[in-house]
This record gives C-alpha cells, sequence and structure tokens, in this order.
C-alpha cells in the first residue's frame, strides 16, 4: 500500500498522507518532532499556487497540531489551515485521512469530495469559496462544527447522516427556505444570515440555544414556539412588525431586533414574561421615534440590563417605574408638592379657623374605602346626626353626577378646565386622579365648615388619603370594607352606575385596601365591614361616640345629677358635663367651657394621671431636668420677660395651652377668655398620627396633658423653676411635638342648612 513517511532531520518535518486504512511505518528523531512548521511561501510554492492545484508540499508546510498516532510508534499533524491561497482544486487532501481540523476560506473551491475520506475530521472551515453542492461529500461520523458561509448554495440537503453536527454557519448563500435539519439532534447554533428565506420552518424539535437569521425576508416571527432552549436570536435587517412568537421561550437572553419596522412600544408585552432577557436591541426602529421610548421599554421589561447597546442603570429603572405606575406613595408626594408650590405662589392668607394655633390641628373625619361603599352616604348621615360637631366637606370633581347627586351638596361638579385652573391657583389642598376623572378637596371647603366651628367630615379614595396625609392636616381616618366580594359587586351591579370593567376594577381594589390595612400598621384609625349599611353606621357612630367622649360625659351627669352636691364636680345642675374630643395619644384635654381646665375636674384628673404615668416611664432624669428649664423659659416669655424664647414655642418644640398656664404672683395669672366662640369649642380627637389608634373595631380613647398643666406647678420667693411647691405632686412634662386640637363649640355659629338625605 501506499504511504509517505515523515522526513527527519535533512528535510523540514512534512504532513504525512496516507491512504484510508494505512498506518504509515516509520521511526522520528526528536528534533524533528520538536516543533510544527510555519506556512511560509517559497518560490516553487507560489508557482504552484499559480494554476490553484494543492501540493503535498504546500500541505507540508502548512500543517499544524502535532499529534500521536494510537500505536504510539507513529507522529502526524492534526489541523491544516490554508487561507487565501487561490485554491481551486484540493484533490491531494485525499490522503491525508487523520486530518481533524480542514480551514480553506477565502479560496476559489469548488469541490469538497475529499472530505469523504477524513473519518476523523471534527471542524471543516470552507467559508468564501465558490462551493454549490451542499454537503458533496460522504459524511465524517465526528464532525461537528462546519462553515459554508459565502458559497453559492440554494438547496438544502437532508443532513440525518450528520448526527454529530452542533455548529452549522450557512451565512451568505441563496437558501429561500430552511430544510433537511429535522435528525440534527445534536445542532445548537445555527447561522442562515443573509440569504433568501421568507418563513421559519423546519427547526422544530431542535436544541438550538442559537439562531442566526439577520438579513433575511421575514415579516413575523414564527416557527420558534418548540424551541425551548433558544438563549440568543438575532433576526435583525428584516421586514418584522411584532414581537409576537418570542412569548413561549423563555430561556431567551438576548434578542436582537435592530432595523426591523416595529412601531410600538406594546409589542414589548409579547416579551414580558421572558424573565431571563437580559440584552434587547431595536435600534433603527420606527418605535426610537416614541416620546419617552427608553424608558418605557425598560419600565416594561424591568429586568434588562442592556438595551439598544447601552447599560441600562438603576436610576433609569426607578425613573421609568415613577413616570408610567408610581406607588401611590409616589403620586400623593408629586400632588403635595404641586399644591404647595402653587399656594405659595399666591398671596398669603391666615386660615385662622383651622390653624387657631400652631400646636393645634383642625379636627378632620375622613372616611375612606372602595367605589360604591357607601362612605359618600354614611358621611352625610353622620353629618346629620352630629350637626353639633361635624359638617360635610364638599369636594370638586371633574365627573359628571350621578343619579340622585346635586352639584354643591354631593360635589363641585366642574370641567376639567376650571379644575386645572383651581390647581394653578393654588386652592386644592390634594387632588386624585380615579377612574379617569380628577377629584379634589379645595381649602375653601375646609374653611366654610371651620368657620362655623365645626370639624369637617369628608370621604374619598385611598390615593386622596395618601395626599392628604402629607399636608399639615392630621385627621382620623376610618376604612368602610365589602368582606362578602360577591354580595359588593350585586350592589355595584344593582346600583347601575358602572360598566363591567369599572366594577372589575372597584372589585380588585379590595385587596389593595386590605393589604395596606395589613402592612401599614396605623395608618387606618379604624376599619368597620360595610356590607350592611345600617351595621356600618351604627358601628362609626359608636366610634363617633367614643372619639367624642359622649358616653363618658352622659355618665358623668347622671353621676352629677344624682350626687347631694353638685358644686362637687365643678359644674352647675343645669349644665352638661364636658364632652371633649379627645385625640388618642396626643396631648389634648379640652371641654366646652374654661371650666373643664379646672385641675379639681375629676375627668380631667382621670385622664391626666394616666397619661402622665406612661409618659413619665419614657423620659429619663436628664429629659425631665430638660424639660422643667424649658418650663421656666416658657413661664418667663408668657410674662413678657422673654419674648425671644415665645417665638421659638410657634416652631412645635413644646406644646402650651395659655389656658392652664397659672404664675403664683398675683395679677400674673394668665387664663384664655372662654367667652370667645372661637377657643370655647370641645377639644377634638379626629385627628390622629398614623401610627397610631386601632386598626380594627373600636379606639379606646385617651387623653394626654403634655404641657400646659405642668406649669401650674406653683413658685414661691427664693423656689427655682426646677423645684416643686411644698404640697404640690411633681408631674413630668412631655417635649414631644404638638397634637392638640382645637376646641369644637357646643353649637353653629349660624342655623344648620338642612342636608340631603343619604342614599340607600
Amino acid at each position: 500500500m501506499l504511504h509517505h513517511e515523515i522526513m527527519t532531520e535533512t528535510t523540514s518535518q512534512q504532513f504525512s498522507p496516507v491512504s484510508p486504512g494505512c498506518c504509515p511505518p516509520g521511526s522520528h528523531s526528536d528534533a524533528a518532532l520538536a516543533e510544527a512548521p510555519s506556512c511560509g511561501e517559497p518560490e516553487d510554492s507560489r508557482e504552484m499556487e499559480k494554476d490553484g492545484v494543492l501540493t503535498a508540499e504546500m500541505v507540508s508546510s502548512c500543517a499544524s497540531n502535532l499529534g500521536r498516532f494510537s500505536t504510539g510508534l507513529q507522529h502526524f499533524y492534526h489541523h491544516l489551515s490554508l487561507p487565501s491561497h487561490n485554491l481551486s482544486d484540493i484533490s491531494v487532501l485525499g490522503s491525508y485521512v487523520h486530518l481533524q481540523k480542514l480551514e480553506l476560506p477565502h479560496n476559489k473551491i469548488k469541490d469538497l469530495s475529499c472530505v469523504s475520506h477524513m473519518p476523523y475530521l471534527i471542524i471543516l472551515d470552507a467559508s468564501h469559496n465558490e462551493i454549490s453542492s451542499f454537503f458533496g461529500f460522504q459524511p465524517p461520523k465526528n464532525l461537528k462544527e462546519v462553515n459554508f458561509s459565502h458559497n453559492h448554495m440554494t438547496n438544502m440537503k437532508d443532513l440525518s447522516a450528520y448526527t454529530s453536527l452542533s455548529k452549522l454557519d450557512l451565512g451568505y448563500n441563496s437558501f429561500s427556505e430552511i430544510s433537511g435539519l429535522e435528525q440534527c439532534c445534536k445542532l445548537t447554533n445555527l447561522s442562515l444570515e443573509h440569504n433568501k428565506i421568507s418563513g421559519i420552518s423546519g427547526l422544530d424539535g431542535l436544541p438550538l440555544t442559537h439562531l442566526c437569521l439577520r438579513g433575511n425576508q421575514l415579516v413575523k416571527i414564527e416557527g420558534l414556539e418548540n424551541l425551548k432552549s433558544l438563549q440568543v436570536v438575532d433576526l435583525s435587517l428584516n421586514s418584522i412588525k411584532s414581537l409576537s412568537g418570542l412569548q413561549n421561550l423563555h430561556l431567551l437572553g438576548s434578542i436582537n431586533l435592530e432595523k426591523n419596522l416595529i412601531s410600538e412600544i406594546q409589542e414589548c408585552k409579547h416579551i414580558h414574561d421572558l424573565f431571563l432577557l437580559r440584552d434587547l436591541n431595536l435600534q433603527a426602529n420606527p418605535v426610537q421615534e416614541q416620546d419617552n421610548y427608553r424608558l418605557a421599554v425598560i419600565f416594561l421589561l424591568q429586568h434588562l440590563t442592556v438595551l439598544d447597546q447601552e447599560k441600562v442603570t438603576a436610576e433609569e429603572k426607578v425613573s421609568s417605574v415613577n413616570k408610567f405606575d408610581p406607588p401611590l406613595d409616589v403620586v400623593a408626594a408629586r400632588d403635595h408638592m404641586i399644591h404647595l408650590v402653587y399656594h405659595m405662589m399666591q398671596p398669603q392668607v391666615l386660615f385662622d379657623s383651622t390653624l387657631p394655633c400652631a400646636d393645634s390641628p383642625y379636627p378632620m373625619l375622613v372616611l375612606t374605602g372602595p367605589q360604591g361603599c357607601g362612605k359618600r352616604e354614611l358621611s352625610h348621615k353622620l353629618c346629620q346626626e352630629f350637626d353639633e360637631y361635624f359638617a360635610y366637606g364638599i369636594c370638586h370633581t371633574t365627573r359628571e353626577p350621578y343619579f340622585g347627586e346635586e352639584n354643591g351638596i354631593d360635589y363641585h361638579f366642574v370641567s376639567e378646565e376650571d379644575f386645572q385652573d383651581m390647581i394653578n391657583m393654588g386652592k386644592f389642598i390634594q387632588t386624585m386622579q380615579f377612574g379617569g376623572h380628577r377629584y379634589g378637596l379645595s381649602r375653601d371647603a375646609i374653611e366654610d365648615v371651620a368657620r362655623e366651628g365645626l370639624a369637617c367630615c369628608v370621604h374619598m379614595e385611598l390615593e386622596g388619603v395618601l395626599s392628604l396625609k402629607n399636608s399639615y392636616f392630621e385627621p382620623r381616618y376610618i376604612l368602610l370594607i365589602p368582606t362578602q366580594v360577591e354580595q359588593y359587586m350585586n350592589h355595584l351591579k344593582s346600583r347601575g352606575l358602572y360598566t363591567p370593567a369599572q366594577i372589575d376594577m372597584a372589585v380588585s381594589r379590595l385587596e389593595l385596601y386590605a393589604k395596606t390595612n395589613r402592612t401599614r400598621l396605623g395608618f387606618f384609625d379604624n376599619v368597620i365591614p360595610c356590607d350592611d349599611w345600617e351595621e356600618a353606621y351604627q358601628t362609626l357612630r359608636q366610634v363617633v361616640r367614643e372619639y367624642l367622649l359622649l358616653e363618658e360625659a352622659e355618665e358623668e351627669g347622671k353621676n352629677n345629677r344624682s350626687s347631694p352636691d353638685n358644686t362637687s364636680t365643678g359644674h352647675k345642675p343645669e349644665e352638661k358635663p364636658p364632652s371633649p374630643l379627645l385625640r388618642s395619644g396626643s396631648a389634648a384635654l379640652r371641654s366646652h367651657s374654661a371650666t373643664a381646665l379646672d385641675p379639681s375636674n375629676p375627668i380631667y384628673r382621670n385622664y391626666f394621671a394616666k397619661i402622665q404615668a406612661e409618659l413619665s416611664l419614657q423620659k429619663s432624669p436628664t429629659e425631665q431636668a430638660s424639660n422643667r428649664r424649658r418650663e421656666h423659659l416658657v413661664r418667663e416669655a408668657i410674662v413678657g420677660k422673654s419674648p425671644g424664647v415665645y417665638s421659638q414655642l410657634i416652631k412645635r418644640s413644646a406644646q402650651t395651652e395659655p389656658s392652664s398656664l397659672q404664675n403664683n404672683d398675683p395679677g400674673s395669672h394668665f387664663s384664655e377668655d372662654s367667652s370667645s366662640p372661637d377657643v370655647s369649642r370641645a377639644s377634638s380627637a379626629l385627628s390622629v398620627p398614623s401610627s397610631a389608634g386601632a386598626l380594627s373595631g373600636l379606639v379606646e380613647p385617651q387623653d394626654v396633658s403634655a404641657f400646659g398643666q405642668a406649669l401650674e406647678t406653683h413658685e414661691s420667693p427664693g423656689q427655682t423653676p426646677e423645684a416643686p411647691s411644698p404640697g404640690t405632686d411633681q408631674l413630668p412634662v412631655a417635649t414631644s411635638p404638638s397634637t392638640d386640637l382645637p376646641p369644637i363649640p357646643t353649637g353653629r355659629k349660624t342655623p344648620a342648612a338642612p342636608g340631603p338625605a343619604p342614599s340607600p
């Protein structure tokens, strides 16, 4: 049999061609095997290249990767690289059976039949040639990677015999369809870029991880549904208008759709659930011309790290969420800033009715709950029954009135333009958008109620509550929430006011209210089920009576009437006992008249002792000493010795109640004129910090006197402010921020107008 021995010492080591099935004998010198020869171009080789025929000399000069034969006695070069040698005839390679890697790019080769004699061939690169026959050779059983790009192929044939094929590059040919790959069970990388393919087919069941169809004639994405292992897909330079067809490829990490015809940002919804997608390229698509394109795509695809070959930053992700679906807190904060800025641009007016002093928030009651839960009807009914304490605050809205609603009673119905003008004029305290309409609570709506000497009762959705919590008002918030979903849906349907979409939205918001109540402890002061409106009102009525201390006042009145000496209670027999509006968790105890501020009043003593005992456990000796020093400074400020210090009180550094400040010096006793209708109101408990108050059920009213009564300790000559008067109990002084509410008078300043009858 024909064979060639590898020459040693006298000549450069050459590649040994062997007929198929033959093993060339011979021994080799260690020096000759030390390194592989370089692929040089001697003069004789250049002459041989002129006719494009490959010779053994050329092969031996360009071989590399020396390896042993199976017997261990012979050595062979397994790699042959002949790029840009102007070759057209490579038939000589038929004798080189041990080649494992053959690279022949940038030649003029048309025939690859010699590959049929290379059973060990693993990698074949025949790109940039003139090959027109698709795999025109017998299949080497171990062939894994083939590159036939930049050739003249037009039709694909069955490749079921190439079972080991894992990477196939057929780019820059003239294929019009994909076929013959169904049995390539190990094919993971397929490139068909720059062909004439107009439809994707013939890929079902393949374990492809990388697919390139760049520069074809595709108009839609199809035929990829079953490629469950696909990770990278390149569909650039086509005419694709939609991303539909990629939604089931859950392992996709990179999509290239550069230079297509995608025009709508909403097309990204098709790949919204591809949670492993990290790289998306939509450059040179019409969609890039839309406003806020980048933020919109980032918002829809929050898991992206690279968009249009630019890194997606954390700041962009946050900005996208805040722009297109901001949390309710962000919306409320924005609205509050807008109203505050516009208000500051207007001539400033002091609303003395709602701000009687810097440390006494105006009392309000807010009923909140989902759409159609009855909060408007219950608000009206509550204001009718407790008309000596509450009046209905009328909000503005841009929606049309529902059946039975009246302008100026239920809402102020205004146009969108008028509503925006009111915003620009700084009229609103809070606004919100709901159901495509805008709602707002104006400063005048609250001020109109406050001028009557009453607390304001309003109702609003959760968005309005969040906005109002940013203002200086501190209302009590009561959540009315349906617990029977089916009954709630039937109620909404029976009213005939809402579309099915609006009903679905209202039902879906039940969980929003419930979640807010669960996750934000103290956000609502009370939670009342409202499946039955009558039962809900009775519960609400009881809660309000608890807030107003009406039951305790009635009980005290009974005790006073049954007492032989009514003067021991500090009230005249015909007078009602005080029924202050207590603010839970705050330092506020007031009554209908100035006599309620007398420490001898049993109600006052009970609450004062209870709260002071709690506060004393929270103050260290250092804090108590500091409070006593500040108390002394306040006392000096009140008698006119230190006006500078008194001005600091306006900054809410401590709570004061002028009517309770006393001094032992005759003539220096300071009290508030109880005849003033604006200050002789019952104290309010309708304003509670978000961290206080029960989440459900009734709230037990508490009274806290944090500062005023501590100033009643008498000083005698020679005593320091820190030393208590003899025979007087020393009470610790609270320095927590003031949360007092102004007193509410026992009646209106003007006759009450008849309110609307509540809707059933």
